[in-house]
């Protein structure tokens, strides 16, 4: 995944959000309300061809256009970008599955609705991309999208809840300093763009796996997470940036064992308070945690976010 990318994330996930904030809990179940469903899918197509436009406008407009052609980025930020696409593409489809729950449908279908929401959206960037000269279409970066996407489904398809989730966090790596155009700027770019900062988690609810209810909190979830650090360009570390020699840092990858909170599971007794847990559960609550790198073996944080 390109870094510039993940700048339409945000957007994406606050558009879906603020649709279904604006639909009723009140339909009846399994009575699809017609009207609010095409209101739902009118809203969508508008947002992603104003997506498309403003990303072209954006970022591609400015630069040299190709035949559409494919590009493999496997290699690129120790995989923590495919990590990002896994993640992104979930919480969209998540969220195109609630929407599609608003308007009556019923589980099953709602399920396989929303849920494409995450490759429809972010194929868009692909596509893009392929006819780019300086990118191209990522197999990889698909493949991805569609995992992330396939999580959702199944879980709503045969669970009937999410039992497993992914799940984002950032803490400031210290590294963008070095190339502030490619790692950010400021702290919102830098949590877009600087991977070394980034960790992706598959959060699990204990309860739901476990198949035992009340022997854990409802909300406790155990999470496994992934990052890397030391990564100052996508395949290797330039030697120099802006003709400025840069640090020799060793590129590694990074796991993590952390608890949880299922937001989702916390129930209050405001609906615009569980609607706003609701919208922040893509992000991993801050928690003491372990980590296992190769060059540090095991650490333990007090506090990871």
């Amino acid at each position: 995944m390109h870094c510039r990318k993940l700048l339409v994330i945000p957007a994406i996930l606050s558009l879906l959000s603020s649709q279904a904030q604006a639909v009723s809990d009140s339909i009846p179940e399994n009575s699809v309300n017609a009207g609010r469903l095409c209101y739902t899918i009118s809203a969508s197509v508008l947002g992603l061809a104003g997506t498309t436009i403003l990303l072209n406008e954006a970022w591609y407009k400015d630069h040299p256009r190709s035949s559409f052609h494919l590009y493999n980025d496997w290699g690129e930020w120790l995989q923590t970008d495919k990590t990002g696409h896994i993640a992104a593409s979930y919480s969209i489809s998540l969220a195109g599955i609630h929407l599609m729950k608003q308007t009556g449908m019923p589980g099953r279908r709602a399920a396989w609705a929303g849920g494409a929401y995450g490759p429809v959206f972010l194929s868009v960037i692909e596509i893009l991309d392929g006819f780019s000269e300086n990118w191209g279409f990522s197999i990889p970066d698909m493949a991805a999208n569609f995992a992330g996407s396939a999580l959702a489904i199944s879980q709503e398809i045969f669970l009937e809840q999410q039992v497993i989730r992914i799940k984002y966090s950032y803490h400031e790596s210290g590294l963008a300093q070095y190339r502030p155009d490619a790692l950010g700027r400021n702290l919102p770019e830098r949590m877009l763009k600087d991977y070394n900062g980034q960790t992706h988690w598959v959060s699990a609810n204990i309860e739901g796996i476990s198949g035992k209810s009340g022997r854990f909190p409802e909300w406790l979830n155990i999470s496994l997470g992934y990052s890397a650090y030391g990564m100052l360009g996508g395949h290797y570390n330039p030697a120099l940036a802006n003709g400025n020699e840069l640090p020799v840092i060793d590129r590694h990858r990074q796991f993590y064992l952390s608890p949880d909170i299922d937001l989702s599971k916390i129930r209050t007794g405001s609906d615009t308070v569980n609607a706003i847990l609701r919208s922040l559960n893509f992000i991993k609550v801050p928690a003491p945690a372990i980590e296992y790198n190769r060059g540090d073996g095991v650490r333990f944080h007090l506090l990871f976010f």
